[in-house]
Protein backbone atom coordinates (compact mmCIF):
# COMPACT_ATOMS: atom_id res chain seq x y z
CA UNK A 1 0.00 0.00 0.00
CA UNK A 2 2.83 2.37 0.92
CA UNK A 3 4.70 1.49 -2.30
CA UNK A 4 1.54 2.16 -4.32
CA UNK A 5 1.13 5.57 -2.69
CA UNK A 6 4.77 6.42 -3.44
CA UNK A 7 4.31 5.43 -7.06
CA UNK A 8 1.18 7.56 -7.28
CA UNK A 9 2.93 10.56 -5.77
CA UNK A 10 5.92 10.08 -8.06
CA UNK A 11 3.62 9.90 -11.10
CA UNK A 12 1.86 13.09 -10.05
CA UNK A 13 5.19 14.83 -9.46
CA UNK A 14 6.54 13.68 -12.83
CA UNK A 15 3.35 14.88 -14.53
CA UNK A 16 3.68 18.27 -12.85
CA UNK A 17 7.33 18.55 -13.95
CA UNK A 18 6.40 17.66 -17.54
CA UNK A 19 3.54 20.17 -17.50
CA UNK A 20 5.91 22.85 -16.21
CA UNK A 21 8.43 22.03 -18.94
CA UNK A 22 5.73 22.22 -21.62
CA UNK A 23 4.43 25.51 -20.27
CA UNK A 24 7.80 27.25 -20.20
CA UNK A 25 9.81 25.73 -23.07
CA UNK A 26 9.78 28.13 -26.01
CA UNK A 27 13.18 27.45 -27.60
CA UNK A 28 13.69 26.44 -30.34
CA UNK A 29 11.01 28.80 -31.63
CA UNK A 30 10.24 26.73 -34.77
CA UNK A 31 9.39 23.08 -34.19
CA UNK A 32 7.84 22.06 -37.53
CA UNK A 33 11.12 22.24 -39.51
CA UNK A 34 14.83 22.35 -38.90
CA UNK A 35 15.87 25.99 -39.34
CA UNK A 36 19.21 27.76 -39.10
CA UNK A 37 21.03 31.05 -39.76
CA UNK A 38 18.33 33.41 -38.44
CA UNK A 39 17.95 36.79 -40.17
CA UNK A 40 15.26 38.94 -38.49
CA UNK A 41 13.91 42.11 -40.13
CA UNK A 42 11.38 44.51 -38.60
CA UNK A 43 9.00 46.10 -41.10
CA UNK A 44 5.82 48.04 -40.34
CA UNK A 45 5.35 46.59 -36.86
CA UNK A 46 6.05 42.97 -37.82
CA UNK A 47 9.25 40.98 -37.42
CA UNK A 48 9.98 38.81 -40.43
CA UNK A 49 12.39 36.01 -39.66
CA UNK A 50 14.23 34.56 -42.64
CA UNK A 51 15.99 31.24 -42.11
CA UNK A 52 17.91 28.66 -44.02
CA UNK A 53 16.33 25.20 -43.92
CA UNK A 54 18.07 21.97 -42.96
CA UNK A 55 16.28 19.07 -44.63
CA UNK A 56 14.94 16.23 -42.50
CA UNK A 57 17.14 13.78 -44.43
CA UNK A 58 20.78 14.73 -44.96
CA UNK A 59 22.74 13.76 -48.06
CA UNK A 60 26.29 12.45 -47.59
CA UNK A 61 26.17 13.49 -43.93
CA UNK A 62 26.57 17.16 -44.84
CA UNK A 63 24.48 20.33 -44.98
CA UNK A 64 21.40 19.51 -47.08
CA UNK A 65 19.81 22.90 -47.72
CA UNK A 66 17.63 23.70 -50.72
CA UNK A 67 15.45 26.70 -49.84
CA UNK A 68 14.87 29.59 -47.49
CA UNK A 69 11.87 29.96 -45.20
CA UNK A 70 10.14 32.95 -43.64
CA UNK A 71 8.22 33.35 -40.37
CA UNK A 72 6.53 36.44 -38.97
CA UNK A 73 5.52 37.69 -35.54
CA UNK A 74 3.95 40.78 -33.99
CA UNK A 75 4.59 39.64 -30.42
CA UNK A 76 7.97 37.78 -30.49
CA UNK A 77 6.44 34.61 -29.03
CA UNK A 78 3.99 33.35 -31.68
CA UNK A 79 5.50 32.75 -35.13
CA UNK A 80 3.47 32.34 -38.32
CA UNK A 81 4.98 30.06 -40.94
CA UNK A 82 5.01 31.95 -44.28
CA UNK A 83 6.45 28.96 -46.11
CA UNK A 84 9.38 28.63 -48.46
CA UNK A 85 9.93 32.04 -50.07
CA UNK A 86 12.52 30.90 -52.64
CA UNK A 87 15.00 28.12 -53.35
CA UNK A 88 18.45 27.90 -54.89
CA UNK A 89 16.66 27.07 -58.15
CA UNK A 90 15.47 30.70 -58.24
CA UNK A 91 19.04 31.38 -59.36
CA UNK A 92 19.28 29.45 -62.62
CA UNK A 93 23.08 29.62 -62.43
CA UNK A 94 23.15 27.89 -59.02
CA UNK A 95 23.54 24.20 -58.28
CA UNK A 96 22.57 24.32 -54.60
CA UNK A 97 23.61 24.93 -51.01
CA UNK A 98 21.11 27.52 -49.78
CA UNK A 99 23.07 28.92 -46.85
CA UNK A 100 22.83 32.01 -44.61
CA UNK A 101 21.42 35.26 -46.09
CA UNK A 102 19.75 38.49 -45.05
CA UNK A 103 16.82 40.53 -46.38
CA UNK A 104 16.36 44.31 -46.23
CA UNK A 105 13.73 46.82 -47.38
CA UNK A 106 14.46 49.82 -49.59
CA UNK A 107 12.47 51.98 -52.02
CA UNK A 108 9.37 49.80 -51.86
CA UNK A 109 11.15 46.50 -52.48
CA UNK A 110 12.76 43.74 -50.45
CA UNK A 111 16.30 42.70 -51.33
CA UNK A 112 17.50 39.29 -50.17
CA UNK A 113 21.26 38.61 -50.33
CA UNK A 114 21.97 34.89 -50.51
CA UNK A 115 25.01 32.61 -50.84
CA UNK A 116 24.90 29.60 -53.17
CA UNK A 117 27.31 27.46 -55.14
CA UNK A 118 27.48 27.89 -58.88
CA UNK A 119 26.88 25.20 -61.48
CA UNK A 120 30.46 25.53 -62.67
CA UNK A 121 31.75 25.39 -59.09
CA UNK A 122 32.73 28.04 -56.58
CA UNK A 123 30.96 30.26 -54.06
CA UNK A 124 28.75 33.16 -55.08
CA UNK A 125 26.39 35.71 -53.56
CA UNK A 126 23.19 36.45 -55.45
CA UNK A 127 20.46 38.98 -54.79
CA UNK A 128 16.75 38.26 -55.04
CA UNK A 129 14.02 40.90 -55.03
CA UNK A 130 10.33 40.99 -54.16
CA UNK A 131 7.50 43.46 -53.68
CA UNK A 132 6.50 41.59 -50.51
CA UNK A 133 8.53 40.47 -47.48
CA UNK A 134 7.09 36.98 -47.94
CA UNK A 135 7.84 36.74 -51.65
CA UNK A 136 7.74 35.49 -54.25
CA UNK A 137 11.36 36.49 -54.78
CA UNK A 138 13.07 36.49 -58.16
CA UNK A 139 16.68 36.76 -59.27
CA UNK A 140 17.37 40.50 -59.53
CA UNK A 141 20.41 40.19 -61.80
CA UNK A 142 20.32 36.85 -63.62
CA UNK A 143 23.90 36.35 -62.47
CA UNK A 144 25.89 36.48 -59.21
CA UNK A 145 26.52 39.79 -57.49
CA UNK A 146 29.95 38.50 -56.38
CA UNK A 147 31.95 35.31 -56.82
CA UNK A 148 34.95 34.14 -54.83
CA UNK A 149 36.26 31.53 -52.44
CA UNK A 150 34.64 31.93 -49.03
CA UNK A 151 31.97 34.29 -50.38
CA UNK A 152 29.15 33.23 -48.05
CA UNK A 153 26.96 34.62 -45.24
CA UNK A 154 26.17 38.18 -46.41
CA UNK A 155 24.87 40.78 -43.95
CA UNK A 156 23.42 44.10 -45.12
CA UNK A 157 22.73 47.44 -43.42
CA UNK A 158 21.55 50.87 -44.63
CA UNK A 159 23.12 53.64 -42.57
CA UNK A 160 21.25 56.74 -41.41
CA UNK A 161 22.80 58.75 -44.28
CA UNK A 162 21.29 56.34 -46.81
CA UNK A 163 24.52 54.52 -47.70
CA UNK A 164 24.13 50.73 -47.77
CA UNK A 165 26.88 48.28 -46.86
CA UNK A 166 27.28 44.56 -47.44
CA UNK A 167 29.69 42.46 -45.39
CA UNK A 168 30.34 38.73 -45.92
CA UNK A 169 32.87 35.93 -45.73
CA UNK A 170 34.43 32.79 -44.26
CA UNK A 171 37.17 32.66 -43.01
CA UNK A 172 37.92 36.20 -44.23
CA UNK A 173 35.67 39.25 -44.05
CA UNK A 174 34.97 41.56 -46.99
CA UNK A 175 32.69 44.55 -47.56
CA UNK A 176 31.41 46.84 -50.30
CA UNK A 177 29.37 50.00 -50.50
CA UNK A 178 26.14 49.14 -52.28
CA UNK A 179 24.67 51.61 -54.73
CA UNK A 180 21.17 52.94 -54.11
CA UNK A 181 19.73 50.36 -56.54
CA UNK A 182 20.92 47.66 -54.06
CA UNK A 183 21.98 45.35 -56.91
CA UNK A 184 25.33 46.97 -57.75
CA UNK A 185 28.23 48.40 -55.76
CA UNK A 186 30.76 51.22 -55.75
CA UNK A 187 33.34 50.05 -58.27
CA UNK A 188 35.76 52.84 -57.28
CA UNK A 189 36.09 51.53 -53.75
CA UNK A 190 35.69 47.96 -54.95
CA UNK A 191 35.71 44.94 -52.65
CA UNK A 192 37.56 45.66 -49.41
CA UNK A 193 39.13 42.85 -47.38
CA UNK A 194 39.25 43.46 -43.64
CA UNK A 195 42.58 43.20 -41.83
CA UNK A 196 41.71 40.49 -39.34
CA UNK A 197 43.93 41.18 -36.35
CA UNK A 198 43.54 39.96 -32.78
CA UNK A 199 42.75 43.45 -31.49
CA UNK A 200 39.97 43.74 -34.06
CA UNK A 201 38.32 40.33 -33.80
CA UNK A 202 39.71 38.52 -30.78
CA UNK A 203 42.30 35.77 -30.43
CA UNK A 204 42.26 32.06 -31.14
CA UNK A 205 45.04 29.65 -30.29
CA UNK A 206 44.88 27.74 -33.58
CA UNK A 207 46.00 29.69 -36.64
CA UNK A 208 43.93 29.82 -39.82
CA UNK A 209 45.26 31.33 -43.02
CA UNK A 210 48.34 32.32 -41.02
CA UNK A 211 46.36 34.44 -38.57
CA UNK A 212 44.99 34.02 -35.04
CA UNK A 213 41.98 36.38 -35.14
CA UNK A 214 38.89 34.65 -33.77
CA UNK A 215 36.43 35.73 -36.49
CA UNK A 216 35.10 32.71 -38.40
CA UNK A 217 31.96 33.45 -40.50
CA UNK A 218 28.30 34.51 -40.36
CA UNK A 219 28.69 38.27 -39.68
CA UNK A 220 25.72 40.38 -38.58
CA UNK A 221 26.15 44.15 -39.02
CA UNK A 222 24.02 46.88 -37.39
CA UNK A 223 24.17 50.31 -35.78
CA UNK A 224 22.91 51.40 -32.40
CA UNK A 225 23.30 54.83 -30.77
CA UNK A 226 26.02 55.94 -33.21
CA UNK A 227 28.06 52.79 -32.56
CA UNK A 228 28.50 50.08 -35.19
CA UNK A 229 28.38 46.42 -34.20
CA UNK A 230 29.56 43.24 -35.89
CA UNK A 231 28.33 40.00 -34.36
CA UNK A 232 29.88 36.75 -35.61
CA UNK A 233 30.59 33.09 -34.88
CA UNK A 234 34.15 32.82 -33.60
CA UNK A 235 36.95 30.57 -32.47
CA UNK A 236 36.63 27.75 -34.96
CA UNK A 237 34.60 24.57 -34.53
CA UNK A 238 32.63 24.40 -32.30
CA UNK A 239 31.75 28.07 -32.63
CA UNK A 240 30.87 30.59 -29.96
CA UNK A 241 29.40 34.05 -30.63
CA UNK A 242 31.44 37.24 -30.24
CA UNK A 243 31.28 40.87 -31.32
CA UNK A 244 33.37 43.87 -32.33
CA UNK A 245 32.47 47.55 -32.58
CA UNK A 246 33.60 50.58 -34.56
CA UNK A 247 32.92 54.31 -34.79
CA UNK A 248 32.09 54.15 -38.48
CA UNK A 249 30.71 51.59 -40.93
CA UNK A 250 34.15 50.97 -42.44
CA UNK A 251 36.38 52.17 -39.58
CA UNK A 252 38.77 49.78 -37.82
CA UNK A 253 36.96 47.29 -35.63
CA UNK A 254 37.71 46.86 -31.93
CA UNK A 255 37.13 43.47 -30.36
CA UNK A 256 34.39 43.44 -27.72
CA UNK A 257 33.97 40.04 -26.09
CA UNK A 258 32.21 36.71 -26.20
CA UNK A 259 28.42 37.12 -26.13
CA UNK A 260 27.46 33.41 -26.11
CA UNK A 261 29.67 30.48 -25.19
CA UNK A 262 29.73 27.26 -27.19
CA UNK A 263 26.33 25.67 -26.60
CA UNK A 264 26.56 22.31 -24.88
CA UNK A 265 23.93 19.55 -24.75
CA UNK A 266 21.75 21.15 -27.46
CA UNK A 267 24.69 22.57 -29.37
CA UNK A 268 25.63 22.33 -33.04
CA UNK A 269 29.20 22.87 -34.18
CA UNK A 270 28.10 26.08 -35.97
CA UNK A 271 26.17 29.10 -34.80
CA UNK A 272 24.85 32.25 -36.47
CA UNK A 273 23.74 35.50 -34.78
CA UNK A 274 20.90 37.77 -35.74
CA UNK A 275 19.73 40.91 -33.96
CA UNK A 276 16.57 42.99 -33.97
CA UNK A 277 15.16 45.76 -31.82
CA UNK A 278 11.39 45.50 -31.55
CA UNK A 279 9.13 47.77 -29.52
CA UNK A 280 12.12 49.10 -27.60
CA UNK A 281 13.56 45.72 -26.65
CA UNK A 282 16.62 43.88 -27.94
CA UNK A 283 16.64 40.27 -29.10
CA UNK A 284 19.51 37.97 -30.05
CA UNK A 285 18.72 35.18 -32.49
CA UNK A 286 20.94 32.12 -32.83
CA UNK A 287 20.65 28.43 -33.63
CA UNK A 288 21.25 25.21 -31.73
CA UNK A 289 20.39 21.53 -32.19
CA UNK A 290 17.56 21.42 -29.66
CA UNK A 291 14.81 19.64 -31.61
CA UNK A 292 14.44 15.86 -31.49
CA UNK A 293 16.85 14.38 -34.02
CA UNK A 294 18.82 17.63 -34.13
CA UNK A 295 22.54 17.87 -34.72
CA UNK A 296 25.22 19.73 -36.62
CA UNK A 297 23.29 19.40 -39.88
CA UNK A 298 19.81 19.66 -38.35
CA UNK A 299 19.67 22.93 -36.46
CA UNK A 300 16.94 25.08 -34.93
CA UNK A 301 16.52 28.83 -34.40
CA UNK A 302 16.25 30.25 -30.88
CA UNK A 303 15.84 33.72 -29.32
CA UNK A 304 17.06 35.38 -26.14
CA UNK A 305 15.97 38.87 -25.02
CA UNK A 306 18.77 40.94 -23.53
CA UNK A 307 19.76 44.44 -22.46
CA UNK A 308 22.83 46.32 -23.61
CA UNK A 309 25.10 47.54 -20.84
CA UNK A 310 25.07 51.27 -20.10
CA UNK A 311 28.28 51.77 -22.10
CA UNK A 312 26.82 50.02 -25.15
CA UNK A 313 28.70 46.77 -24.62
CA UNK A 314 26.87 43.45 -24.97
CA UNK A 315 26.66 41.16 -21.94
CA UNK A 316 27.30 37.45 -21.94
CA UNK A 317 23.98 35.86 -22.98
CA UNK A 318 23.03 32.40 -21.75
CA UNK A 319 21.01 30.16 -24.08
CA UNK A 320 17.81 29.03 -22.36
CA UNK A 321 14.85 26.78 -23.05
CA UNK A 322 12.35 29.48 -22.04
CA UNK A 323 13.50 32.11 -24.55
CA UNK A 324 11.19 35.14 -24.66
CA UNK A 325 9.07 35.19 -21.50
CA UNK A 326 7.14 38.42 -22.04
CA UNK A 327 4.90 38.70 -25.09
CA UNK A 328 5.07 42.04 -26.90
CA UNK A 329 1.34 41.90 -27.73
CA UNK A 330 -1.78 39.78 -27.21
CA UNK A 331 -3.51 37.60 -29.81
CA UNK A 332 -7.07 38.52 -30.77
CA UNK A 333 -8.79 35.11 -31.08
CA UNK A 334 -11.91 36.67 -32.58
CA UNK A 335 -9.99 37.25 -35.79
CA UNK A 336 -8.91 34.40 -38.03
CA UNK A 337 -5.68 32.92 -36.68
CA UNK A 338 -3.64 30.78 -39.02
CA UNK A 339 -3.14 27.25 -37.72
CA UNK A 340 0.57 27.67 -38.49
CA UNK A 341 0.79 30.53 -35.95
CA UNK A 342 2.60 28.70 -33.19
CA UNK A 343 4.45 29.48 -29.98
CA UNK A 344 5.29 25.82 -29.44
CA UNK A 345 4.11 22.56 -30.93
CA UNK A 346 4.82 18.88 -30.86
CA UNK A 347 4.75 16.23 -33.57
CA UNK A 348 3.14 18.01 -36.48
CA UNK A 349 4.47 19.59 -39.68
CA UNK A 350 3.49 22.38 -42.06
CA UNK A 351 2.99 22.25 -45.82
CA UNK A 352 2.00 24.72 -48.52
CA UNK A 353 0.32 24.86 -51.89
CA UNK A 354 -0.72 27.64 -54.26
CA UNK A 355 -4.41 27.42 -53.42
CA UNK A 356 -4.35 27.25 -49.62
CA UNK A 357 -0.96 28.65 -48.73
CA UNK A 358 0.61 27.24 -45.58
CA UNK A 359 -1.33 24.82 -43.38
CA UNK A 360 -0.68 22.30 -40.59
CA UNK A 361 -0.40 18.66 -41.56
CA UNK A 362 0.88 15.27 -40.34
CA UNK A 363 -1.28 15.63 -37.24
CA UNK A 364 -1.24 12.56 -35.00
CA UNK A 365 -2.87 11.59 -31.72
CA UNK A 366 -1.36 13.61 -28.86
CA UNK A 367 0.18 16.35 -31.00
CA UNK A 368 -0.61 19.92 -30.00
CA UNK A 369 -0.26 23.60 -30.87
CA UNK A 370 0.33 26.24 -28.22
CA UNK A 371 -0.52 29.90 -28.87
CA UNK A 372 0.56 32.36 -26.18
CA UNK A 373 -1.11 35.43 -24.71
CA UNK A 374 -4.57 34.98 -26.18
CA UNK A 375 -7.00 37.68 -25.04
CA UNK A 376 -10.38 36.01 -24.47
CA UNK A 377 -11.89 39.30 -23.30
CA UNK A 378 -15.22 38.63 -21.59
CA UNK A 379 -15.37 35.11 -22.94
CA UNK A 380 -16.22 33.16 -26.11
CA UNK A 381 -19.05 30.75 -26.88
CA UNK A 382 -17.84 28.93 -29.97
CA UNK A 383 -14.65 27.61 -31.57
CA UNK A 384 -14.35 27.43 -35.36
CA UNK A 385 -11.72 25.64 -37.43
CA UNK A 386 -11.07 25.12 -41.12
CA UNK A 387 -10.09 21.49 -41.57
CA UNK A 388 -9.66 18.94 -44.32
CA UNK A 389 -10.18 15.29 -43.49
CA UNK A 390 -10.82 12.02 -45.28
CA UNK A 391 -12.18 10.43 -42.09
CA UNK A 392 -14.05 11.30 -38.90
CA UNK A 393 -11.52 9.77 -36.51
CA UNK A 394 -9.94 12.97 -35.16
CA UNK A 395 -10.85 15.77 -32.78
CA UNK A 396 -9.46 19.02 -31.36
CA UNK A 397 -9.45 19.64 -27.62
CA UNK A 398 -9.44 23.34 -26.72
CA UNK A 399 -7.56 23.86 -23.45
CA UNK A 400 -6.03 26.83 -21.64
CA UNK A 401 -2.72 27.41 -19.89
CA UNK A 402 -1.41 23.86 -20.32
CA UNK A 403 -1.63 20.82 -22.58
CA UNK A 404 -3.51 19.18 -19.71
CA UNK A 405 -5.19 22.39 -18.56
CA UNK A 406 -8.84 23.38 -18.27
CA UNK A 407 -10.88 21.87 -21.09
CA UNK A 408 -13.08 24.45 -22.79
CA UNK A 409 -14.54 22.15 -25.41
CA UNK A 410 -13.96 19.45 -28.01
CA UNK A 411 -14.42 19.78 -31.77
CA UNK A 412 -15.09 16.39 -33.40
CA UNK A 413 -13.57 16.69 -36.87
CA UNK A 414 -15.97 15.23 -39.41
CA UNK A 415 -14.92 13.94 -42.82
CA UNK A 416 -14.90 16.69 -45.44
CA UNK A 417 -14.34 14.55 -48.52
CA UNK A 418 -10.53 14.65 -48.44
CA UNK A 419 -7.62 16.18 -46.57
CA UNK A 420 -7.44 19.04 -49.12
CA UNK A 421 -11.20 19.64 -49.11
CA UNK A 422 -11.53 22.47 -46.61
CA UNK A 423 -14.65 23.02 -44.52
CA UNK A 424 -15.34 25.17 -41.48
CA UNK A 425 -16.54 23.20 -38.47
CA UNK A 426 -17.46 24.49 -35.02
CA UNK A 427 -18.30 23.52 -31.47
CA UNK A 428 -19.51 25.23 -28.32
CA UNK A 429 -16.95 26.00 -25.63
CA UNK A 430 -17.06 26.98 -21.98
CA UNK A 431 -16.38 30.62 -21.36
CA UNK A 432 -13.07 31.82 -19.95
CA UNK A 433 -12.11 35.46 -19.42
CA UNK A 434 -8.88 37.37 -19.67
CA UNK A 435 -5.51 36.45 -21.16
CA UNK A 436 -4.46 32.82 -21.40
CA UNK A 437 -2.30 30.54 -23.47
CA UNK A 438 -4.45 28.31 -25.65
CA UNK A 439 -3.59 24.70 -26.39
CA UNK A 440 -5.15 22.90 -29.35
CA UNK A 441 -4.61 19.23 -28.56
CA UNK A 442 -5.28 16.69 -31.29
CA UNK A 443 -6.84 13.33 -30.50
CA UNK A 444 -7.82 10.31 -32.57
CA UNK A 445 -6.77 6.97 -33.94
CA UNK A 446 -3.56 5.87 -35.62
CA UNK A 447 -1.89 7.71 -38.49
CA UNK A 448 -2.49 11.21 -39.83
CA UNK A 449 -5.80 12.57 -38.57
CA UNK A 450 -6.56 15.67 -40.70
CA UNK A 451 -5.15 18.93 -42.07
CA UNK A 452 -5.75 22.24 -40.29
CA UNK A 453 -5.78 25.69 -41.93
CA UNK A 454 -7.12 28.26 -39.43
CA UNK A 455 -9.17 28.81 -36.29
CA UNK A 456 -11.10 31.55 -34.49
CA UNK A 457 -13.44 32.10 -31.56
CA UNK A 458 -16.85 33.70 -31.72
CA UNK A 459 -18.82 35.53 -29.08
Amino acid sequence: MRTSNLKTKFSLLLGAVLCFALAYSENPIIQTSYTADPAPMEHNGTVYLYTSHDEDVTVNNFFSMNDWKCYSSTDMVNWTDRGSVLSYKTFEWSRGDAWAGQCIFRNGKFYYYLPVNMKNGGNAIGVAVSDSPTGPFKDALGKPLFTGYGYIDPTVYIDTDGQAYLYWGNPNLWHVKLNEDMISYDQTLGIVKEDLKDENFGYRAKKIDNRTASYEEGPWFFKRNAKYYMLYPAGGVPEHLAYSTSNGPTDPWVYGDTIMHVIKNHGAFTNHPGYVEFKGKSYLFYHDAGLPGGGGFKRSVCIEPFNFNADGSIPLITPTSKGVVESAANVDPYKRTEAETIAFSEGLKTAQDEQTGVYVTEISNGDYIKVRSVDFGKGAKNFQASVGSATSKGSIEIRVDDKYGKLLGILPVKATGGDKVWKTQSCKINSVKGIHDIYLVFKGGDGNLFNFDWWKLTK
